[in-house]
């Protein structure tokens, strides 16, 4: 048991995939040679934990964090499930309160979309042990995204809260955390918290660090978001539009909420208001058709997941074609991309998805979180070559 608190010593979880995210140069070894040697590692991880060994608990630790984690983060969220909880069962029925095993319990039921049981097995993580504080802060930004996946964004905001003060991972991608969640609330629930959003947002580029002399992409990211409340040329500052949802889409939180219909609809409702007030802005600032095109992206999103895949079309078509009006988020297009590819692989239409996946991969370079959607790119290039061909 020792061995598996081990390895979330130094919130390791959370530094692997920012590592896997940082640094450039892994994408492009990645690209080159991954799947030869990805099938390779799986394939000897599989041996290794069905193995009676010292090791087979760290290679069934590893092929929990890859199937869990790594597949959802820099890939298309397609991980292996079924197998994800086979490798657990033994463990849980040996370990039944382990704290470790209700921390992958509690993610598979979370991935599954039964948010219920994962908000119950997190809590039950909490309480199994004091020693290591990593454990907690992992299952607090479960937490923050559980409450969050379901719009209960005052107990979102307790999370958020309790990672700011306590972890020490990333206190940029934090403090806009919680601004984003605090956004989503209304004037009133908002007074009562008694929080200051545009303060928070102003802390967030003060709050950087950097790693080896780079810095996390995310980080850059919330920071450049951030910078609308602290520009000297932009008074009063102008709103961020949902931006918890666009941070849960940055997460890949959507592959997981589209499991429940009630909970995409409540997104879609959500994100239909934000759409009106930017359509009935008397006053539309240069932030607005970026802002428009944001919208249209996670509508897009939630309407796929709903199986409503031609309204989704229109709204990826909608957004490729503001493609010059958009001044500050550039990320959106090669995003939308990928993701009207995706809807088209859906469909059964491969050469198509082919063709606006690959799009997204060659004919764009240095906007915001580029490395992980090439990540995610690799993986649903991969998923197409076993594809049969289809004509467009």
């Amino acid at each position: 048991y020792d061995i598996l608190v081990d390895v979330f010593r130094d919130e390791n979880m959370i530094s692997f995939i920012k590592g896997g995210i940082k640094i450039r140069t892994s994408y492009q070894i990645y690209n080159n040679s991954c799947c030869v040697l990805q099938e390779f590692g799986l394939s000897q991880l599989r041996d290794g934990a069905g193995s009676h060994s010292l090791r087979s608990i760290l290679c069934v630790l590893t092929l929990l964090l890859y199937h869990t984690y790594v597949c959802l983060i820099l890939g298309t969220g397609e991980g292996n499930l079924v197998e994800a909880e086979a490798l657990l069962e033994p463990y849980i029925e040996r370990f039944p309160r382990g704290a470790i095993i209700l921390f992958y319990s509690a993610r598979l039921a979370l991935l599954r979309g039964n948010f219920e049981n994962a908000l119950v097995k997190f809590q039950e993580c909490i309480s199994a042990q004091q020693q290591w504080r990593q454990i907690h802060h992992l299952c607090y930004w479960e937490l923050m995204w559980c409450h969050s996946f379901q719009q209960q964004w005052r107990e979102a905001y307790r999370y958020a809260d309790l990672l700011c003060r306590e972890s020490r991972w990333s206190k940029a991608i934090y403090m806009y955390q919680k601004a984003a969640i605090l956004s989503m609330m209304s004037e009133e629930e908002l007074k009562t918290t008694g929080e200051d959003v545009v303060e928070l947002f102003r802390q967030v580029e003060g709050l950087k660090q950097r790693l080896a002399g780079k810095s996390i992409p995310t980080e850059k990211f919330a920071i450049r978001k951030s910078r609308r409340y602290t520009s000297a040329t932009i008074s009063p500052p102008v709103k961020l539009v949902i931006p918890a949802l666009e941070m849960m889409y940055v997460w890949n939180g959507f592959t997981i909420v589209g499991k429940r219909a009630d909970a995409t609809e409540s997104l879609l409702i959500t994100i239909e208001r934000a759409e009106e007030q930017l359509r009935n802005d008397p006053n539309p600032s240069e932030f607005h058709p970026d802002d428009q095109c944001l919208v249209q992206m996670l509508k897009g999103l939630c309407l796929k997941y709903l199986g409503r895949l031609l309204q989704a079309e229109l709204c990826f078509t909608q957004v490729l074609s503001s493609e010059k009006l958009i001044r500050y988020d550039h990320y959106l297009i090669p995003f939308t991309l990928y993701e009207l590819g995706l809807l088209y692989k859906q469909q059964g239409n491969y050469v198509k998805a082919t063709r606006f996946i690959e799009d997204a991969k060659l004919n764009y370079k240095d906007y915001s979180m580029e490395s992980r959607l090439h990540f995610r790119i690799h993986a649903a290039l991969s998923s197409l070559k076993g594809s049969p061909t289809n004509s467009p």
